[in-house]
């Protein structure tokens, strides 16, 4: 059984930065693609960042030229640095890794920018 387990959220002012780290249970070079995931209260979750095991990264327009998304295989983690957050950027985001035929979710970690 694969776990995730989304660390690095918290409150922070608009402008500023945080960096999200994922951490997986067994080398991310198992999974086929790992990513990045959110939550805003009364919305669907939506794609913010994905990275395939061959190196291809795909981000949401939303989050471009601000989020970068990048993987440790010696540390088992993924991580998400996110910076000039904006106030829409508010969300419980998760991780998420794929495998061929099963997928794999965090708890997720809450992210709150103040305007």
């Amino acid at each position: 059984q694969v776990q995730l387990v989304e660390t690095g959220g918290g409150l922070v002012q608009a402008g500023g930065s945080l960096r999200l780290s994922c951490a997986a249970s067994r080398s991310i070079f198992g999974f086929s693609a790992m990513g990045w995931y959110r939550q805003a209260p009364g919305k669907e979750r939506e794609l913010v960042a994905t990275i395939t095991r061959s190196g291809t990264i795909n981000y949401a327009d939303s989050v471009k030229d601000r989020f970068t998304i990048s993987g440790d295989n010696a540390k088992k983690t993924v991580f998400l640095q996110m910076d000039s957050l904006k106030p829409e950027d508010t969300a419980v985001y998760y991780c998420k890794a794929n495998t061929f035929g099963n997928q794999y979710w965090g708890q997720g970690t809450q992210v709150t920018v103040s305007s």
